[in-house]
């Protein structure tokens, strides 16, 4: 009984191949022979196991322990071809994952850096400084607005005091910061919209873009012009824009700058007629602009970045 359950077990297993027939043979006297045949790569012909059962065979050993032998050579034998066909589907899983490995190196490279903050931090502001000796002093609004005074002033001596560590000279910083108020209010009378880009944030550029469209569409031409030496240049505030907590270095200042200029300025229409303005008077004009520069930047060039109406 035990011969014939295993040859049913082997039969319900192999059953499992579509492409593959079995069957078994009882010969004559004492012999009982397991056929298999298939169709696919792995077997390309008959399968015949025989097996002798007499009492013992020329070695000594029973019926049971031959058939179990040969039954555990034939599952062997099934085990390695059931391998030999999962390899291909393994190598083609490993190349696709080798496909896609440097794809995820390049995404891993790619470093993001902050050109600019986006806005004026702390916009100026006209404050009435109240002076020691005044009665404003001894009262408690007075003495707060002392403490604001106080801390806006050291604030912006900090952030002088970081700029000198890079080189800063207020000379020189005067006259780039002159150069570019002159250049963008040239851009801006002419409508150059792409040579004012390098010059202003991102922001700033939205800004005067969407300024210089406005008034395309009311004035065909305008003329601008700006009466050197100028007036007066003054410093009204620094700030300074920290982004990286743990490296005090990675940080962007913005300088407010006072100009007040002597300027002409004229309009006209699209038949060249002048609507605004005269060009051969000159009005005292006063303007407030905030300059951005980065400190952590290599080759960072000082950039408009607001202005400020009072």
């Amino acid at each position: 009984m035990a011969l014939v359950r295993r040859l049913q077990t082997v039969r319900s297993l192999l059953r499992t191949s579509e492409s593959r027939e079995s069957f078994l043979s009882v010969r004559s006297g004492n012999e009982l022979s397991w056929i298999e045949s298939g169709d696919d790569s792995s077997f390309s012909s008959n399968l015949v196991m025989k097996f002798t059962f007499p009492g013992t065979d020329a070695h000594g050993k029973s019926v049971y322990s031959r058939l179990y032998e040969c039954l555990n050579a034939y599952t062997h034998l099934l085990r390695s071809a059931m391998i030999a066909e999962s390899i291909p589907f393994t190598m083609k899983k490993g190349l696709a994952t080798q496909v896609k490995a440097p794809q995820l190196q390049k995404t891993d490279a790619v470093r993001v850096s902050m050109v600019s903050p986006g806005f004026v931090y702390e916009p100026y502001a006209l404050h009435e400084k109240s002076r020691f000796g005044e009665g404003k002093c001894f009262t408690r609004s007075g003495w707060r607005r002392t403490k604001e005074d106080f801390v806006r002033e050291l604030r912006s001596a900090y952030a002088i005091a970081k700029l000198r560590k890079t080189g800063y000279s207020k000379n020189k910083f005067y006259i780039e910061a002159l150069e570019l108020y002159k250049e963008i209010n040239i851009m801006m009378a002419n409508g150059d919209k792409k040579l004012i880009r390098k010059n202003v944030t991102e922001r700033m550029y939205s800004a005067l873009k969407n300024e210089i469209k406005q008034r395309e569409a009311i004035w065909s031409g305008v003329h601008w012009e700006m009466i050197e030496p100028v007036v007066k240049i003054k410093t009204l505030q620094a700030r300074l824009i920290g982004i990286d907590r743990t490296d005090l270095s990675k940080a962007f200042i913005q300088l407010t700058l006072e100009f007040l200029t002597k300027q002409k300025f004229e309009a006209y229409d699209s038949k060249g007629n002048v609507v605004s303005g005269d060009k051969n008077k000159e009005v005292l004009v006063r303007d407030i602009w905030v300059f951005e520069k980065s400190l952590f930047h290599t080759g960072a060039c000082w950039r408009l970045c607001g202005r400020i109406k009072l």
